[in-house]
């Protein structure tokens, strides 16, 4: 990503509103039996792996909590106090 295509915080929420529709839309179309499948990677040019899509899924909600305080602590140096960074706040005003 370059920064300088987002410029503001309104370019960057343009630019995530089609990332999110199609996750939304991914999601939405699972069935139980897809949490099963397995999902082939590599990571970094690394061996293959392979995992269920489910176990997957709780990694990417899982690293994306790391990432949220990751960007709150950077805010904070800033001193900006961005406010409460839970889910929760978030899914329930959402």
């Amino acid at each position: 990503m370059n920064p300088e295509d987002y410029p503001t915080a309104t370019s960057l929420v343009r630019a995530w509103a089609p990332v999110e529709r199609d996750m939304r839309a991914f999601l939405a179309a699972l069935g139980d039996d897809d949490l099963q499948r397995n999902v082939e990677f590599s990571l970094g040019g690394g061996p293959k792996r392979s995992v269920p899509l489910g176990q997957l899924l709780q990694h990417a909600a899982a690293h994306a909590m790391h990432h949220r305080g990751q960007v709150s602590l950077l805010l904070r140096t800033l001193g900006y106090v961005p406010g409460n960074f839970d889910m929760i706040i978030f899914d329930s005003v959402a």
